[in-house]
């Protein structure tokens, strides 16, 4: 084994998957002990030592970081839904939605269980250990490249943002080329985290630069860049200290304080930017929509206890794939497979080839399989998925569900072991596989079927060019010898 993944003693602790299972078997343990305060118990205490058990799964010192954050964050959703119990002070059972939310919880702890044994077969003991060159390059590259090199992806994600807007057709390609950026921020960053203190006000600065265009649009996705710079640090594998564990608090801290302020502003900001409550189109400025912000913030009119409830209610998703399965239980979805079916065809006929294909509606199924109103959701100018665990439900009923969950999982999990095992540095082979498991996992368990399999395979295409064709330019650039960047670089 490589001496940089051997296991460290406890004064030279890394931040990698064993300080990650070792800290989830405490949260578990504790949650254990807090199980009697809730309105469902045992569905608490196992919800809470899941982490764990898929952690001890999936974890190897060569499973790619992102991995981790993948299927976590699709367990957040669930938790999310017996902590809620614990607010509202009602089991499962008991909702709006009734006994088929229940169900719908142990289905997703199994789907997310499933998961987590796919990934362990496809990626353990078949990933390519890196050289020791290749496990280290990132410290020797230079700061002033790597700035450059994500300002430069900055420009290409706004390129292909225009484009996937101009060419409708070629929306997914040019979507998944412009998550560059995410490779780009994971070198950056690992460099700094790495550099024995050099570049932290780079680092400080594209965080504030990232938070800041994330509040521009209207889905205002601030919280990728934290999620990009925790996976780095575990990739990293970062000594762990006092100072490290104080400055993950005070990060986790503003992530959340952000959350909430978004939270409570956000149905109102949407329609002061488009001027409409049932459009997505933005009419007002840039400057305008950060002078609303400002005055938002500034006002401290902000209710954070709603906000908080809200958040939560938001990230719990288990009550729509129960609502879900109670429409099943009494009215059947009559035509066989129809989810997987169209699904596949979807991502077979792709739309430069079949520009009149039908486009694949979230909300329109939200309506067939849920029978749900979407008043609430056309107001707030979204769309909403009933998600893709519910959608093998409907094809596949429960456990055969578990079968096409295992089958996409199976095809992300063989993605992420092709980029794994390519031939170049260690933290481009990490970051190219979170720029993919993130664009297809941020939604977690909302994601659509058809979406989740079209975007996968769709970022598998692109990633294989940019890797044949832009690894080499950025390497042999970053490679470059000292007396060609001139002094001071």
């Amino acid at each position: 084994m490589n001496p940089a993944f051997a296991p460290r003693r406890l004064v030279d602790a890394r931040l990698d998957y064993g300080t990650l299972q070792r800290f989830f078997l405490g949260v578990g343990v504790f949650l254990v002990l807090m199980c009697p305060f809730s309105p469902d118990p045992v569905a608490f205490a196992i919800c809470g030592l899941l982490p764990w058990v898929i952690l001890r799964l999936v974890g190897s010192p060569y499973t790619p970081a992102a991995v981790a954050y993948y299927i976590l964050w699709q367990w957040l959703q669930s938790f999310a839904r017996v902590v809620q119990g614990i607010v509202d002070g009602e089991a499962l059972a008991r909702g709006l939605y009734g006994a088929t939310v229940e169900r719908a919880f142990w289905y997703s702890l199994a789907s997310l269980l499933v998961i987590a044994i796919a990934f362990r077969l496809v990626l353990l003991g078949r990933s390519r250990p890196p050289s020791a060159a290749m496990l280290t390059a990132h410290k020797r590259w230079r700061l002033r490249d790597l700035f450059m090199l994500y300002l430069a992806s900055v420009v290409v994600g706004a390129i292909c943002g225009f484009l996937s807007h101009a060419v409708p057709a070629l929306d997914q390609p040019f979507q998944a080329a412009g998550y560059v950026k995410v490779l780009a921020l994971v070198m950056l960053f690992s460099s700094v985290l790495t550099g024995g203190g050099k570049g932290w006000q780079i680092l400080l600065g594209v965080l504030v630069v990232e938070v800041l265009s994330g509040f521009a649009g209207l889905f205002s996705d601030f919280k990728s860049v934290f999620i990009y710079l925790a996976v780095t640090a575990i990739a990293s594998r970062i000594r762990w200290n006092g100072t490290m564990a104080v400055a993950t608090v005070a990060l986790g801290t503003v992530l959340l304080g952000l959350a909430l302020f978004w939270t409570s502003v956000k149905g109102e900001f949407r329609q002061y930017a488009t001027g409409s409550s049932e459009s997505q189109a933005l009419k007002t400025s840039l400057s305008s929509r950060f002078e609303y912000l400002g005055n938002k913030a500034s006002s401290g009119g902000i209710d954070w206890e709603t906000a908080a409830y809200a958040l939560l209610t938001r990230l719990a998703y288990i009550d729509i794939f129960g609502s879900v399965i109670g429409v099943q239980d009494v009215s059947p979805e009559p035509v066989y497979m129809r989810q997987w079916t169209d699904g596949l065809e979807h991502v077979l006929k792709p739309r430069f080839l079949f520009p009149n294909k039908p486009p694949l509606l979230d909300t329109e199924v939200f309506v067939r399989l849920a029978r749900g109103d979407v008043t609430e959701s056309l107001r707030g100018g979204t769309s909403i998925s009933v998600g893709y665990m519910a959608e093998n439900y409907v094809d596949l009923g429960f456990p055969g569900m578990l079968v096409g969950v295992f089958a996409l999982a199976g095809v992300v999990a063989l993605v992420c072991r092709y980029f794994a095992s390519r031939p170049v540095p260690w933290m481009m082979r990490e970051g190219v596989v979170l720029a993919i498991l993130y664009q297809i996992g941020h939604d977690g368990v909302e994601i659509s079927l058809p979406k989740l399999l079209g975007g996968i395979l769709m970022t598998f295409a692109v990633w294989s060019i940019i890797a044949r064709w832009g690894f080499p330019i950025i390497l042999k650039w970053l490679a470059r010898p000292v007396s060609d960047k001139g002094r001071g670089a």
